[in-house]
């Protein structure tokens, strides 16, 4: 999320000198380098053939942006926007944390956060390529999710089990003064629409969450549903990934007490980690991908990280320290 996704506490749009860095970061490692070393929030990132394409919060004056590599390592940015047009009961301007699922050979869906029109607040909206570098269509004449009484919706995710695709969400209460919920619901097959109504997880319970819980990621190893999101304020380093596990989808989730990556971490080379995805590598072995902000807080670049699942939970082994 992360914003996410790129979530703006207040308006998404905070100035470099409102990001003011905490005094927990330690300045005297060196910081590890993103792949990406330009703006490219919220990353998304999708295998296809062998391919790995990464999919980032508006920017560049792209709705999204994507990028390309072969080995999750050295990356080239394509000048195609994935989505090129928004429909007319869409805001332009706040186009967040894509999310690309191929659903078939040749079929790929998007689940995009943006502003509706009316009534005024960030939803989820759903869109269509037969490429994974678009152009996506939006589909239907509405947002596919958007709990008005909630706040929105923003920061959508997918999750596949035994041939179902799941969608998740982080309904945008820290808009306006409510909790924030992580929920999943069970998609259509054409992924298209919601197969019944959503189903609350988990919301901000600990003190280094903050206001929110949002950017949800879920996958599964061996038995175990691992769930990793982002918390607190995205322009600072109070933002950080956290962590929760549980034995079945419906529950009960069990959170880690402390962040699983924070800028507060021994190695203290990320500042305001966050908008989290995981990928499979070629070898076959799990990334971490997240962004993080550069040392001067003008823009947050895109880091890959191997991520390892042990006995006790999962691990970050950082590269270069």
């Amino acid at each position: 999320m992360g914003a996410s996704a790129l979530l703006c506490t207040l308006s998404g749009c905070a100035s470099a000198q409102d990001r003011a860095p905490a005094d927990e970061v330690n300045t005297t490692v060196a910081p590890v380098a993103p792949v990406i070393a330009e703006d490219f929030p919220d990353p998304d990132v999708l295998e296809v053939d062998g391919k790995y394409y990464a999919y980032a919060t508006n920017g560049n004056s792209r709705n999204v942006q994507v990028a390309e590599s072969d080995d999750l390592e050295s990356w080239s940015m394509l000048g195609e926007d994935a989505l090129p047009q928004l429909p007319p009961w869409v805001i332009p301007g706040k186009t967040w944390a894509p999310e690309v699922t191929e659903l078939s050979p040749g079929q790929y869906v998007m689940y995009f956060t943006a502003t509706n029109f009316q009534p005024s607040l960030q939803c989820i909206g759903v869109a269509t390529a037969t490429s994974p570098t678009g152009p996506f269509v939006v589909q239907g004449t509405g947002m596919l999710v958007c709990p008005t009484e909630e706040g929105g919706a923003i920061d959508a995710s997918t999750f596949s089990e035994n041939g179902a695709l799941f969608l998740l969400w982080k309904n945008d209460g820290n808009c306006c003064g409510l909790d924030t919920w992580l929920s999943i619901a069970p998609l259509t097959a054409d992924g298209l629409a919601l197969a019944a109504p959503g189903q609350r997880i988990l919301k901000q319970t600990l003190a280094w969450e903050g206001e929110l819980v949002e950017a949800p990621t879920l996958v599964k190893r061996a038995s175990t549903y691992h769930l990793f999101y982002s918390s607190n304020f995205f322009g600072d380093d109070s933002y950080a990934v956290g962590y929760a596990s549980a034995a079945s989808l419906a529950g009960p989730w069990q959170k880690r007490d402390d962040p699983f990556l924070s800028s507060g971490d021994p190695q203290g080379v990320f500042r305001g980690p966050g908008g989290q995805d995981v990928v499979t590598g070629p070898g076959g072995e799990d990334w971490l991908v997240f962004h993080a902000w550069d040392p001067a807080y003008t823009y947050r670049g895109m880091f890959v990280e191997p991520l390892r699942f042990g006995s006790s939970g999962p691990e970050v082994s950082v590269e270069g320290t």
